[in-house]
């Protein structure tokens, strides 16, 4: 599975983005989906994660209420909606796919190249 994410952007405090990760590869749709992201001089961490059918979903706390994550399996597709935008979200951010729903990137078995926000205030 090859992973490409991009929407990232520059946007001010409280604003909104959505992210996607387009996925190459007709077993797109057997796998968990995750979106983790890393901020400058800090570890990656995890913000949300879909299972495979969408059934299941999994949020950083940081992020509940303000992040909705999705999938489109038609169109071998994650989503990353971000609303009400902090300056804390600034970060690169990742997509990636797992055999299993996890909140572990070290359970991630592929890795998209990123895409960057930017929040200003």
């Amino acid at each position: 599975v090859q992973l490409q994410a991009y929407g990232g952007g520059l946007v001010q405090a409280g604003g909104s983005l959505r992210l996607s990760c387009a996925a190459s590869g007709r077993t797109f749709s057997s796998y968990a989906m995750g979106w983790f992201r890393q901020a400058p001089g800090k570890e990656r961490e995890f913000v949300a994660a879909i299972s495979w059918n969408g059934g299941r979903i999994r949020y950083a706390d940081s992020v509940k209420g303000r992040f909705t994550i999705s999938r489109d399996n038609a169109k071998n597709t994650v989503y990353l909606q971000m609303n009400n935008l902090k300056l804390e979200d600034t970060a690169v951010y990742y997509c990636a796919a797992a055999p299993q729903l996890s909140m572990f990137g070290s359970e991630y078995e592929y890795w998209g190249q990123g895409t960057e926000v930017t929040v200003s205030s």
